[in-house]
């Protein structure tokens, strides 16, 4: 299989985890993507959706899936999104689309997080792709200083890219993550950062992995 195949793969074993007649929260990302198109074979058995970002929730609705506001729910059943990178812990760094703070909202509200993944996902250390954090854009200069001097790594801002919450997000380069909760803690320490792409602090429940022979599930 090839990754976008991988990606279906997941994406199709995680309708498994929906739960009926319920509010599930959808995350960000192409693989998303996938979940949101496998979704809408069985949207007639849920209540709803609560989304992570703008797009996700214009492709749900573009499938005639309800998408509510998070201040309207009681709460979610399950969230399922993708990761840029995961380990066999199920720590994640997420956030290459940008939509981070969301998605930690979202998996906070909800009972269980289900990440879906292709194989070139899996790492061994956290690091190597670049960590996202959310700034309010005038402590950018600050939080880039705060950055190296805690915890190391190359602060660059994300060229031309506002977030849904109207701020900018600087890529944490040259990083390698030993302790993905310590430095999850220390970055939202930082007066200016709104979160970070660290799920460490509360990782996911499960993790299905797109692999060349199927999908592997990581709990």
């Amino acid at each position: 299989m090839n990754q976008d195949e991988m990606k279906q793969a997941v994406a199709k074993a995680a309708i498994e985890y929906v739960v009926p007649g319920t509010i599930i929260g959808v995350g960000t990302g192409s693989t998303a993507n996938f979940f949101i198109d496998e979704l809408a074979s069985i949207k007639g058995k849920i209540e709803g959706t609560v989304a992570s970002s703008v797009a996700s929730a214009e492709r749900l609705k573009g499938h005639g899936i309800p998408v509510f506001d998070l201040n309207a729910v009681d709460g979610i059943s399950v969230y399922i999104d993708g990761a840029d990178e995961s380990t066999k812990h199920l720590h994640l760094v997420k956030g290459g689309g940008g939509a981070l703070t969301r998605e930690k909202i979202v998996a906070a509200a909800s009972e269980k997080f289900v990440c879906i993944a292709d194989e070139s996902k899996l790492v061994d250390r956290l690091g190597k792709f670049p960590l996202p954090v959310e700034v309010i854009p005038m402590a950018r200069s600050l939080v880039a200083r705060e950055i190296i001097k805690k915890i190391g790594g190359e602060p660059v801002l994300r060229e031309g890219f506002t977030t849904d919450n109207g701020n900018i997000i600087l890529d944490i380069h040259n990083l390698d993550i030993m302790d993905p909760v310590k430095t999850e803690e220390i970055l939202n320490d930082i007066t200016g950062v709104v979160t970070n792409g660290l799920f460490a602090m509360k990782p996911a429940n499960t993790l299905l992995l797109g692999c060349q022979d199927g999908v592997k599930v990581i709990e």
